[in-house]
């Protein structure tokens, strides 16, 4: 009888072993998966966020460009309506 029982107790000890590697193995393809799944989302945001840089340094050289032609115009503005009243100073 006792070596029935130890065969039953064999058995199931095999079977509790061949279900635990299992469920180790589904568990490492999980996290195998969630990692690249991880890494995937990661490279789509750090591809976001160059491009998204890339544009704000666009907009601000931009705005550099146009800050410096107001400049100039407004400079071109002054000279010339400083050119304009000497004119009239001299003619009068």
């Amino acid at each position: 009888m006792s070596l029935r029982l130890k065969a039953v107790v064999d058995k199931f000890v095999e079977e509790l072993e061949e279900a635990l590697d299992a469920d180790i193995q589904d568990r490492i393809m999980k996290d195998r998966e969630m990692q690249s799944y991880i890494q995937e989302r990661e490279r789509e945001v750090a591809e976001r966020e160059a491009a998204w840089k890339a544009d704000l340094s666009r907009r601000e050289a931009e705005i550099a460009r146009q800050e410096a032609r107001l400049k100039m115009e407004k400079e071109k503005s002054v000279l010339m309506g400083t050119a304009s009243n000497q004119d009239i100073s001299k003619s009068q």
